[in-house]
């Protein structure tokens, strides 16, 4: 598998989420298995965070680095994705395109 290029744009994440996928046997997840472990792995984030900021946490628990936790969350999201063939940076686009128009309090 190639590596993801340094200026990867968000659909070259998706695409290389898919390939690594396949590589490592996870393509057949279905896309409620991969919300499942994408819930899983926010709770992971915040253990993290809560690392990060000296808060207390289980002793038994194994805490990674928010930076870690960030970027399996970002893989489960275009997991996610692209069972529903979605295009994330068009979907965020049209997204912000909405969120626009709104009135923020």
């Amino acid at each position: 598998m190639l590596p993801l290029p340094s200026a990867a744009t968000l659909q070259d994440l998706q695409r290389y989420v898919s390939e690594m996928e396949k590589d490592r046997g996870f393509a057949d997840r279905s896309a409620v298995d991969q919300c499942l472990l994408l819930g899983e792995e926010v709770g992971e984030l915040f253990k993290a965070v809560r690392k990060q900021e000296r808060l207390s946490i289980e002793a038994t628990s194994i805490v990674g680095t928010v930076d870690e936790e960030l970027a399996d969350i970002l893989i489960f999201v275009c997991a996610v994705a692209n069972r529903y063939g979605i295009d994330l940076d068009d979907a965020l686009r049209r997204k912000e395109a909405h969120n626009e128009q709104r009135v923020w309090a």
